[in-house]
């Protein structure tokens, strides 16, 4: 697994991805929302929304330096630049299948996912496997496998998906900058590009925005929260736990996900659907077990504290040195 981490440390980067993955399992149920409005345009919108909000957030952080110096940084502008249009890319393939009634090939995406960010960390960043979570995931990548194979179509909108995304996550991993910096950056370098679209469109085709209802409006503008929160969540996690860790927790994401297109929106829940989603869930119980057992073994294994010295007259205890003078002192009393 990598490098050992301050326990306080791996259960911060643990709940920020359950917030992450939770919220973006279920996100669908927002883009159902606002279908009125096309997927670039509200992509852009996302852009100019997260933004603005992001700018409001440093500034009542009195973060701006921070900022100001990530874009000073030669190295880590072009690297927040590169995974700034890898995301945006990402959001676009998914805010078309959310709009399009294809929340199932979505959710195959982020099901695959995992195991893209799994094989980053183990070739790029040294993370081991122990062998019960090697056959977790060998048994979830079964049930991965067997959903393509089931579906009869190459699932070119999970693999742009999966790729995509992971190649986000490797970048802002390596970044030197938090999950809020990072992504105040990249709302930046993205915005004016997003603004200068939206002025086209609107000069050409029209918009959805400030042309159908106030609600649509207040949805849309509500896209810059929807986007932020997860992402900054999101963020910190990658850099807080490995990537084996971050690769399975993701499958809380299409679960959710899958749930609601289900559920909610009628989609198919076949038997292919049932055999794929039993074994990824399986490969899970799996991981967690093997988890909780490792962890309770390291806390076995870990050293009890040294006593503190005593302090002599309720004063300030003593040091080694201390000790070791008042130790020969009463020896030679003796």
């Amino acid at each position: 697994m990598g490098a050992e981490q301050h326990p306080g440390q791996v259960r911060a980067g643990l709940l920020y991805a359950i917030g992450a993955y939770g919220l973006w399992g279920l996100v669908p149920l927002y883009f159902f929302t606002v279908k009125a409005c096309p997927a670039h345009e509200l992509v852009a919108h996302r852009i100019v929304w997260s933004a603005l909000l992001l700018a409001v957030v440093v500034a009542f952080l009195g973060r701006w330096r921070e900022v100001i110096t990530a874009f000073r940084t030669r190295k880590t502008l072009l690297m927040l630049l590169a995974s700034a249009y890898l995301v945006a890319g990402n959001w676009y393939v998914y805010v078309w299948c959310a709009t399009h009634d294809q929340i199932t090939q979505a959710s195959l995406g982020y099901f695959i996912l995992p195991l893209v960010n799994v094989i980053a960390g183990l070739v790029l960043f040294g993370d081991r496997l122990r062998f019960a979570q090697a056959a977790a995931l060998a048994i979830a990548t079964a049930g991965v496998i067997y959903m393509a194979v089931s579906l009869g179509q190459f699932p070119w909108i999970g693999i742009v998906l999966a790729v995509s995304f992971a190649l986000y996550g490797i970048v802002r991993k390596v970044v030197p900058v938090d999950g809020v910096i990072g992504l105040t950056v990249e709302s930046f370098l993205l915005a004016p590009v997003a603004v200068v679209l939206l002025v086209v469109w609107d000069l050409t085709d029209g918009l959805a925005f400030a042309h159908v209802s106030r609600e649509l409006d207040a949805l849309i503008a509500f896209s810059g929260v929807v986007t932020t929160v997860p992402l900054v969540c999101f963020a910190q996690a990658v850099r807080k736990v490995s990537l084996v860790t971050i690769g399975v927790l993701q499958y809380l994401s299409p679960t959710l996900q899958l749930v609601v297109a289900v559920s909610v929106f009628g989609e198919p829940f076949t038997r292919q659907h049932q055999i794929s989603f039993g074994l990824i869930w399986l490969g899970l119980a799996v991981y967690a077990v093997d988890t909780v057992r490792a962890a309770a073994r390291r806390q076995l294994m870990r050293p009890a504290p040294e006593p503190v010295p005593e302090p002599l007259d309720g004063g300030v205890p003593l040091t080694d040195s201390q000790l070791m003078a008042l130790d020969g002192r009463r020896r030679s009393d003796l």
